[in-house]
């Protein structure tokens, strides 16, 4: 990380990445993921990388905007601590995937969820976030 503390830039670029959040087909997508994607097995998570699952699009767009903004995070632009403190959903989806993310990487996308891993493991507030959102995901999935 760059600096000790996030700044008026990092500030723009969380607000930037909030309103990218608030596109239409973008909150879709994220509602989407967040109500219906609750995978108990790898199958389930093998499914929704097939173009022709329902969930498929939401997944592409959901997950892939997480990428790109922990993206941020982890080269350096936007203060790492700062984006985890803003972005609690990205970890709700990471949670899910968790599991996964091993065999997803060996057998979809060798590059899969590394950014969203990253601000999750190397970070003090993603791990904080991280810790606290994934149990919440996991009682979760205990209770379907």
């Amino acid at each position: 990380m760059s600096k000790e503390k996030p700044d008026y830039h990092d500030a723009d670029l969380i607000l930037r990445l909030y309103e990218m959040r608030r596109e239409p087909v973008m909150r879709e997508a994220r509602s989407t993921i967040n109500s219906q994607f609750w995978p108990q097995a790898w199958d389930d998570v093998l499914a929704v990388t097939k173009s022709d699952h329902p969930l498929n699009p939401a997944f592409r767009q959901t997950s892939s905007y997480w990428e790109m903004a922990f993206g941020m995070a982890r080269h350096g632009i936007v203060h790492a601590d700062y984006m985890a403190e803003n972005s609690g959903e990205a970890f709700f989806l990471y949670a899910k995937m968790a599991p996964f993310v091993e065999r997803y990487r060996k057998e979809v996308s060798t590059l899969g969820f590394r950014n969203v891993e990253w601000i999750a493991t190397e970070c003090a507030g993603g791990r904080r976030m991280f810790e606290i959102i994934s149990a919440r995901v996991k009682k979760i999935l205990e209770s379907r």
